[in-house]
């Protein structure tokens, strides 16, 4: 009994400690996943194998992938490019970014996503002497959008990915169309918001203008190999299940033979992975293995069938607005995390089709994090690089744009979902 209370315990005042932000999210959970194993809630054996290394590895391969990816300069070359398609014109330049960040989180993943396209959105800002705020909020939700649509798109999707066995065409066939409808709805919206904001002066849209993209490729070569073996990964991807692979292995196996064929030193390569997210989702996963071995998932689990009982539309209903109200006020990887073996426990005591619920859960958790700057890990990523670039977001600035557009994207999903899965 005794550690059951500790495993709660500890679990709540590391949500605390993530939510206040005043220790950075790896330590405190690191910390928090070594106190669980030093004072017997989990063993340390128990502990390593509720780590799930297809995510980890699979978060891994992408990084490696794209670090070298961007070493070509491609991301810059794009983002002049769409903008003189666009002859300079903000409103327009709005959107072609929204739509490159939401195609480019589906393909790669929304974190990497903004890593890039952020710092070449202020060197567009800067040459236009325009607000950055509505192009990052913009970013914001277009990657969390187009994140939901893939497996590899949004951490939550690679969790739930691999805890369930769903493949990447399982994720594409059947949450690319609300993604897709939700991306179109949310533009609209915000060219309405920003139309009054964004205006440029003449001479301003023909410095930028007069830019040559081509000048902003450095590494041809590389460009070229980086775009067959991401071409070949994500092939690979679509035929993960069918080739009886796990999508860490296709991710993994791409970034091998990109290194071997550029022939990059492997200590730099590997200096470009964000080792913190890394060791942040192991600990996570052993504190939620915790929670487990100590019966609390399963005792939660019962409750929450004893109120919805076997009406799927009911259950799914609850956990797509639970997942996207929760992932407003907390980051959404620690929440799916808890949510992913919760859900597990629910399938395994009721006869509900669970496929469907794991459609819930992952709009629930991706769509939420368009509720708040701290709701997903593409929100604070953007935020930093804001505060590096002394213009830093409020949170209720934020809050404001993207809350209501996160309700609405849950409308929408919701309606989805009835019409296609529980009428």
């Amino acid at each position: 009994m005794l550690n059951f209370w500790l495993a709660i315990i500890i679990f709540l005042i590391t949500y605390i400690f993530i939510i206040a932000e005043k220790y950075p999210r790896t330590v405190t959970v690191w910390v928090a996943a070594a106190l669980a194993m030093a004072l017997g809630v989990i063993n340390q054996e128990r502990a390593i194998e509720h780590v799930d290394f297809n995510t980890i590895l699979l978060l891994i391969g992408m990084m490696v992938i794209v670090g070298i990816t961007r070493k070509s300069g491609i991301f810059e070359y794009l983002a002049i490019k769409s903008a003189k398609v666009v002859k300079g014109e903000p409103m327009a330049l709005l959107v072609v970014l929204a739509l490159i960040t939401a195609v480019a989180s589906a393909l790669l993943d929304n974190v990497t996503t903004v890593l890039l396209i952020v710092p070449v959105t202020y060197a567009l800002t800067d040459r236009l002497d325009i607000s950055p705020m509505p192009f990052l909020f913009t970013e914001i939700i277009a990657s969390n959008i187009g994140g939901t649509a893939t497996l590899i798109g949004d951490p939550p999707n690679i969790m739930i990915g691999s805890a369930t066995g769903l493949g990447f065409m399982d994720f594409i066939m059947n949450l690319a169309l609300p993604s897709i409808i939700i991306l179109v709805i949310t533009i609209i919206c915000l060219v309405f918001i920003y139309k009054k904001d964004l205006k440029a002066d003449h001479d301003k849209i023909e410095s930028l203008m007069a830019l040559n993209e081509k000048d902003y490729i450095r590494e041809w070569l590389i460009l070229k190999k980086s775009l067959l073996v991401l071409g070949l990964t994500i092939l690979g991807f679509l035929l993960h299940q069918k080739l009886h692979l796990e999508s860490a292995t296709v991710a993994l196996l791409g970034a091998g033979i990109l290194m071997l064929i550029t022939h990059e030193e492997p200590e730099e390569i590997l200096l470009s992975i964000e080792w913190p997210t890394i060791f942040f989702f192991a600990g996570l996963f052993i504190l939620v293995g915790s929670l487990q071995v100590n019966g609390i998932i399963s005792l939660i689990a019962q409750k929450l069938m004893l109120m919805t009982g076997d009406n799927i539309a009911f259950t799914g209903t609850i956990v797509l607005w639970l997942a996207a109200l929760a992932s407003t006020f907390i980051d959404n990887i620690p929440f799916v995390a808890t949510m992913i073996p919760l859900l597990q426990e629910v399938g395994q005591l009721s006869q509900i089709p669970m496929e469907s619920i794991w459609w819930s859960l992952a709009l629930g958790a991706c769509l939420g994090g368009n509720g708040s700057l701290i709701a997903a890990s593409a929100n604070v990523i953007v935020a930093g690089i804001a505060e590096r670039h002394n213009t830093p977001i409020k949170f209720m600035d934020f809050f404001k744009v993207g809350f209501p557009l996160m309700i609405l994207s849950i409308i929408l999903s919701n309606g989805y979902l009835y019409l296609f899965y529980w009428m």
